[in-house]
């Protein structure tokens, strides 16, 4: 049996975005950042702990019929700083970009802080500056440096 016989073979998608060089164990992340539970009737496809020469190991995600949002993609650099956007149409790459760190996320994360203007009901958008080690509220400076996933409100 050769390589080739071994690898891990899923279906070119004809339309939507490749996520690949996801840190390994991230993939589960990505979905919830994507809102993608299961219940919304996307097809995805999804390679987990796929051995990559950069990364060791990687995992890989396919969402068909979907690009992604600059919103997603700059939460997304935040747990899969290595990953590459293809965007695929009639089955061809036509768009390959690697992620971005942005200085900061406007409406995506929630404050975890009770107290924070942005959970009192006021017409504000929450506003985090991307550190090397997690985000900070810009308003009451909370920093959540852990499961980013769980304060994800998109």
């Amino acid at each position: 049996m050769t390589d080739t016989d071994t690898e891990l073979r899923v279906n070119k998608i004809r339309s939507g975005t490749v996520i690949d060089h996801v840190t390994a164990g991230e993939a589960l992340h990505v979905l919830a950042i994507l809102g993608i539970d299961g219940t919304g009737g996307e097809t995805v496809s999804l390679g987990m702990n796929v051995p990559s020469k950069r990364l060791g190991k990687k995992d890989v995600v396919k969402v068909e019929s979907r690009e992604l949002s600059q919103g997603e993609l700059d939460v997304l650099s935040l747990i899969a700083p290595d990953a590459t956007i293809n965007i695929i149409r009639e089955y061809e790459v036509v768009e390959k970009n690697r992620v971005t760190r942005p200085a900061e996320v406007v409406g995506i994360l929630q404050c975890p802080n009770r107290e924070c203007i942005t959970n009192a009901g006021e017409p504000v958008d929450t506003d985090f500056s991307v550190l090397d080690d997690g985000v900070r509220c810009e308003y009451c400076e909370t920093i959540i440096r852990d499961d980013l996933t769980a304060h994800i409100d998109v």
